[in-house]
């Protein structure tokens, strides 16, 4: 089989152009990479509340601009092959320019999806890291992609969420989280008393070296919140850092049940007495 020196020169060409994109590619990857890695080390060193939310988004920026990137160099690529062969761009645009309306009169979630994903990004409703809720599931956010938002839940299961069903995103740990904790306490029980020991809690809990650190604010006791059937309920309001708030909740309540037990205080629970009745013949 000859090949003649233009089909060889047209194969060079085509050779030359793949190389040339994936070249261009690795090279964006890795500066959107570094560049994303630099300005996320900055904002993390910080170690303000702001700046950890802002990190996540520059890595789910930088995530997407990959991706973009990497569409981008492929029909640029394809485009450019093309017309090394000689294939006619023109009639090829115009017909693809019919079959895309065509297509897009039957694929109007996959556009409401893609646009509604451009709009998690420039408002910065959530990022890769962040707990949210999206159209019924719950989970960390792994990956946003343009379509889909992609979330693993405590149990490892991945949830796939079109970005166009999340009418509603409700970020659990956007920039701080706050935990409220409702402890009940016998009506017997000095509500005063109470409040003072879980006071000494919360501060111990402050100073604490290990969780010093997951507490943004100081422990917030609201008072009594509710005279419950079983007992009266003491509202606490505890605000952490995001990734840290099931953390200290369970410490939290852990020195709870402690201390309580130390300080002799009863935390109530339902129970029902059955009396006998007194039969008589």
């Amino acid at each position: 089989m000859n090949i003649d020196a233009e089909t060889w020169q047209n194969i060079w060409q085509t050779a030359l152009v793949i190389a040339v994109g994936l070249v261009v590619w690795l090279v964006a990857r890795s500066v959107l990479r570094t560049w994303g890695d630099r300005i996320q080390g900055k904002l993390v060193d910080t170690g303000e509340l702001v700046a950890r939310a802002r990190a996540q988004r520059v890595r789910t920026i930088t995530r997407t601009l990959s991706t973009v990137v990497l569409i981008a160099a492929f029909v640029v690529v394809i485009v450019t092959i093309l017309g090394i062969w000689g294939v006619p761009i023109g009639p090829l645009v115009a017909s693809l320019s019919v079959v895309g309306i065509a297509i897009g009169f039957g694929a109007q979630d996959l556009i409401k999806d893609v646009i509604a994903g451009m709009f998690v990004l420039i408002e910065d409703q959530y990022a890769v890291g962040d707990v949210v809720k999206l159209a019924g599931v719950s989970g960390t956010v792994e990956e946003l992609r343009l379509r889909t938002t992609v979330l693993r839940d405590l149990d490892g299961s991945v949830h796939h969420v079109p970005n166009g069903e999340a009418r509603v995103a409700t970020n659990i740990t956007y920039e701080f989280s706050r935990v409220v904790v409702d402890l009940a306490v016998a009506y017997d029980v000095s509500v005063d008393r109470a409040i003072e020991v879980v006071r000494t809690i919360a501060d111990d809990l402050a100073a604490d070296a290990e969780l010093s650190t997951s507490i943004a604010e100081e422990t917030q006791i609201l008072g009594v919140e509710e005279l419950g059937e079983s007992g009266v309920v003491i509202r606490v309001l505890l605000t952490t850092i995001p990734e840290d708030r099931w953390v200290v909740k369970r410490e939290f309540l852990r020195r709870i049940k402690n201390g309580f037990d130390e300080a002799g205080i009863e935390i109530p629970y339902p129970h029902v007495t059955i009396t006998r009745p007194d039969r008589r013949t």
